[in-house]
């Protein structure tokens, strides 16, 4: 996710607070939010995946593809 995605998703949100490129800590801040709630999103789905998982191991595999988009 870049600045600008997080940026622009900020807004859309309806976050009053608009950091300037020059405040590194409120970026740092509102980057590392991001992260957190994409890493929460990335474990629901993957959850669903392994609640739903079959004898082949599909759902598995889904599920570990899943929390491994964290890493990219």
């Amino acid at each position: 996710m870049t600045q600008e995605d997080i940026l622009r998703m900020a807004q859309e949100a309806g976050l009053a607070i608009v950091y300037s490129e020059r405040d590194e800590d409120g970026w740092r801040e509102l980057a590392n939010f991001a992260a957190l709630v994409a890493a929460a999103e990335r474990e629901a789905c993957a959850d669903i995946c392994d609640q739903h998982a079959s004898i082949e191991g599909v759902a598995q595999r889904c599920a570990a593809e899943i929390r491994a988009r964290g890493n990219k």
